[in-house]
């Protein structure tokens, strides 16, 4: 707004000392008004307020602050935690593989030794087994030898015949059981005796034995030698001959 010289000097007065030796002045509300004062457009305007640029922006409150506070610290709790659980969970992972594999190891450990256990324990039992049914076939033979002297004691004739062909000469004493001595004296008797051979009783020899003395020589032909000798064959030289339990027949 722009203001006329006339209205400037209507407006304004030159300031004055005052001077107090002059007569007294009428009173401020006697003194003449000039009719320019009384206009409101020759009154001087005060010029407008330059905006305020920080006008439009809210400083935030206490409530504000504690509210960002606490955001920040959840954020950094939150972030913390996710650091945190990550290592956690990586320092778990490399524990647990550790555990697994010690646990696998010592399971393959247990179960090569139990394998091991398995195959000395198997190893056992077979040949166990192996020398239980050798026992058992052992007795069986015994068992038929026996019945065999028992049904056909005529089996001794043989013993006799192969037991002779051992001998490098003739006039040899033939020794046999009481029972099998009757019966090679009604069957070979004759023979023998155009040898020179000489049956003598011997009750200590079981049946179906026979031993043969002659000079410088002698052929045992007891059933006890020749069972023996069958044993050493397959490795069983401590399993001896068992006679019958019938009066020392077979």
């Amino acid at each position: 707004m722009t203001i006329s010289r006339h209205q400037a000097v209507g407006a304004y007065r030159r300031w004055e000392p005052v001077d107090f030796d002059a007569p007294e002045t009428p009173a401020a509300a006697e003194l003449p008004v000039a009719p320019a004062a009384l206009d409101p457009a020759a009154i001087p305007q005060a010029p407008e307020p330059e905006p305020d640029p920080l006008g439009d922006v809210q400083l935030p409150t206490a409530e504000d602050i504690e509210r960002m506070h606490e955001e920040a610290r959840a954020a950094g709790h939150a972030e913390g935690y996710a650091a945190g659980h990550a290592a956690g969970f990586e320092a778990g992972r490399e524990a647990g593989h550790a555990e697994g594999a010690a646990r696998v190891e010592e399971a393959v450990r247990r179960l090569t030794d139990l394998s091991a256990d398995l195959d000395k324990a198997l190893s056992q039992l077979d040949q166990e087994v192996a020398e239980e049914l050798m026992a058992l076939s052992i007795e069986i033979a015994r068992q038929m030898v026996q019945h065999t002297l028992a049904v056909h004691p005529e089996t001794v004739l043989q013993t006799v015949r192969n037991a002779l062909l051992q001998m490098p000469q003739g006039h040899a004493q033939i020794r046999l059981h009481p029972d099998d001595l009757a019966l090679v004296r009604e069957n070979m008797g004759e023979q023998l005796g155009h040898a020179g051979h000489r049956l003598v009783e011997d009750a200590e020899l079981s049946r179906g034995s026979c031993r043969i003395d002659s000079l410088g020589a002698q052929v045992d032909a007891t059933l006890e030698r020749r069972w023996r000798r069958i044993l050493e064959s397959l490795g069983h030289e401590r399993a001896a001959w068992q006679p019958a339990d019938d009066g020392g027949e077979g």
